[in-house]
């Protein structure tokens, strides 16, 4: 090989050398990845602390609470100190509309939260009500982001459903302001809606930051769930078009068992940490 060819090979190398690792650096193994506490509902209202702990152990990096009181009993010193013991960052919490005001915003950001989410506003009956629903979101959502939050809406079924040829969830993504209010996609249930997920987070980019993984394990006779492993849903490409899209947090959540609630989350965290994105 003269000194012309050894240029020319240590460059082509070095070409695909480049490319391999920038190909590399575009997927990893999903390594943060949080749940939705009420999955585990019969064991945080008998001893929410071990079960966080335990739910932390499994690796569990984020956590997405629920309730009247989604710090479980602990004041702000006593949550920000617990959580940092255990690892975890709780990144949002699930609650009423009507309990989204100056002080709950507070006292989420002192904690560490980023998201205030609304998990449930019913069926409305037409489009004026369904307009009336974002304006409240947008509402919320200024009183989300005087504190440095943000609010959220997370859907269910009934939301994706059309009805006289409206159909909500639409209706709520084009009325609210994308600076206020945000987006979290259950993914299951906009499945069992009959919603493709993929394509409807390529069709709204950017309006979706957090998402639940949730399996669908049969339709029929009427829709179940399941563990995250074999399901009908194939979460390793719902996953990758949620990230492209603009999802920030993957929250795991299963409201139905066969068996024990933590050990199907234990499944469903090692799950997750097969993933690459």
């Amino acid at each position: 090989m003269n000194r012309r060819q050894f240029i020319q090979t240590g460059a082509a190398f070095s070409v695909l050398a480049t490319a391999g690792t920038s190909a590399f650096a575009k997927k990893s193994v999903l390594k943060d990845f949080g749940c939705q506490l009420y999955s585990v509902r019969d064991k945080m209202a008998k001893d929410p602390i071990n079960t966080m702990r335990a739910l932390a152990s499994m690796g569990y990096t984020q956590f997405e609470s629920y309730s009247k009181d989604p710090y479980w009993g602990m004041d702000t010193a006593a949550a920000k100190s617990f959580f940092k013991e255990i690892g975890v960052n709780v990144v949002s919490t699930h609650m009423g509309l009507a309990d989204v005001n100056d002080a709950s915003a507070e006292k989420a950001k002192e904690i560490g939260l980023k998201y205030l989410i609304t998990p449930y506003i019913g069926p409305q009956k037409s489009e004026d009500e369904w307009k009336k629903r974002a304006e409240d979101f947008n509402k919320a959502g200024e009183i989300c982001k005087k504190h440095g939050l943000k609010f959220g809406y997370h859907n269910h079924g009934y939301s994706f459903e059309t009805k006289d040829g409206v159909r909500g969830q639409d209706i709520l993504l084009a009325n609210t302001d994308p600076k206020l209010v945000i987006f979290e996609l259950d993914i299951y249930w906009a499945e069992v809606a009959g919603e493709n997920s993929i394509k409807h987070f390529e069709k709204y980019a950017g309006r979706y930051e957090l998402c639940h993984v949730k399996q669908l394990v049969t339709r029929d006779p009427k829709p179940a769930q399941g563990v995250l492993k074999g399901g009908l849903l194939d979460y390793s490409a719902i996953l990758k078009a949620a990230k492209k899209s603009g999802v920030k947090y993957f929250m795991v959540e299963q409201e139905q068992y066969a068996g024990d609630s933590l050990d199907a989350m234990k499944e469903n965290a090692d799950f997750m940490k097969t993933l690459v994105l």
